[in-house]
């Protein structure tokens, strides 16, 4: 089980202090998380992209580039990498080359985005998001498998005798995981490639998202991957804590009832009920983490959001600093336990490498 942080960079106003942190700060404290998270002991951070405010991410291979050369072990990720509006070729390229950065510590998680204004900044049109969709991957695949691409596609100009620079590292390309809420064309084209399969967990009730990893998890099987227990399942989640329960909601609750990410919607209390949001203590996270395995299944990657709704830099250091002493090591011992050896671990790098040709006696 690989196990980090993911953030949807926002910039959102401190209800407590009542300032808000500028574009530099943000970016900065996201290298700070990052090396964190190493140093803790987990194991992935993830970014997302947008293109507006009140949201800083714009550019995610560049904060992950950085962030790789500050840090050692952690795997690299997109929370969303807009595969409706960027051009293929330019994902291609600039994956790869942090591949090559990262010495291959890097995936990404491609979605179709939840920000309607994007599409006509791109010139794109929103209608056609699911055929962008399809269309936008089955050519990033193959500017990843080959080196050479003949293409021909109705959104984008031809390709002829095309090469994307530079190739893939050690001609594996990044691994891909497919993020949804909503879309089953998504949770298909996962299952058609025998890609990964991200839900983000955060603001749905449990059985909105079982109901996307249900069919992907079929049509996986459908396709010749392996079993539907077989296949490569990330999900999100979100906490705050403290070592005493009520601590950690007296902290929370101000940003809860201020952040537009919570809509100004129900209490704290029944977003908890009805979504994976834990606001507890440290055992209280073990078990609701826990109850994501007992009703999804066995699956390979969980991320927490918690650097959201104007938290500040020193409290979420705070926070995971707290989850590496008392919940990292009991999540980890228990999704260990309770896994079949028959569920693989997600697929990286060093695993997807060619086995080198033995030399000739």
């Amino acid at each position: 089980m690989e196990i980090g942080v993911f953030t949807v960079s926002d910039i959102t106003q401190n209800p407590v202090t009542g300032t808000t942190p500028t574009e530099h700060e943000r970016i900065k404290a996201a290298v700070a998380i990052a090396k964190k998270v190493e140093e803790i002991g987990m194991d992935v951070y993830a970014t997302g992209e947008h293109h507006n405010p009140p949201f800083y991410a714009s550019s995610p291979t560049t904060i992950l580039a950085y962030i790789a050369a500050q840090t050692e072990r952690i795997k690299l990720s997109t929370s969303t990498t807009l595969i409706t509006t960027n051009d293929p070729v330019k994902i291609a390229e600039d994956f790869a080359t942090l591949q090559h950065l990262a010495d291959g510590r890097v995936d990404l998680i491609l979605g179709r985005g939840n920000t309607s204004p994007v599409y006509p900044w791109f010139g794109k049109n929103q209608q056609d998001s699911v055929e962008l969709t399809i269309e936008n991957y089955n050519l990033l695949r193959q500017l990843w498998d080959n080196d050479v691409v003949n293409w021909q596609g109705k959104f984008r100009t031809p390709l002829r005798n095309f090469t994307s620079t530079p190739r893939p590292l050690d001609g594996v390309a990044p691994f891909v995981w497919h993020g949804s809420i909503r879309t089953p064309q998504v949770a298909e084209i996962a299952a058609y490639f025998g890609d990964g399969f991200f839900a983000n967990n955060i603001f749905w009730p449990k059985e909105h998202y079982q109901q996307l990893i249900g069919l992907y998890r079929e049509r996986y099987a459908h396709y010749g991957h392996g079993s539907a227990d077989q296949a490569i399942v990330g999900l999100g989640g979100q906490f705050f804590m403290a070592r005493k329960s009520q601590d950690a909601i007296n902290e929370f609750r101000p940003f809860f009832d201020n952040a537009p990410v919570y809509g100004h919607g129900p209490r704290m209390e029944d977003f908890m009920a009805q979504t994976p949001l834990t606001v507890g203590s440290p055992q209280e996270v073990i078990e609701k983490t826990l109850s994501f395995q007992e009703f999804f299944g066995d699956y390979q990657r969980q991320l927490f959001l918690i650097d959201h709704a104007g938290l500040p830099l020193k409290t979420v250091l705070n926070q995971l600093d707290l989850f590496g002493e008392l919940v990292l090591p009991e999540l980890r011992a228990e999704f260990a336990k309770r896994r079949p050896a028959h569920v693989p671990d997600k697929p990286v790098h060093t695993t997807r490498k060619p086995s080198p040709v033995p030399a000739s006696v």
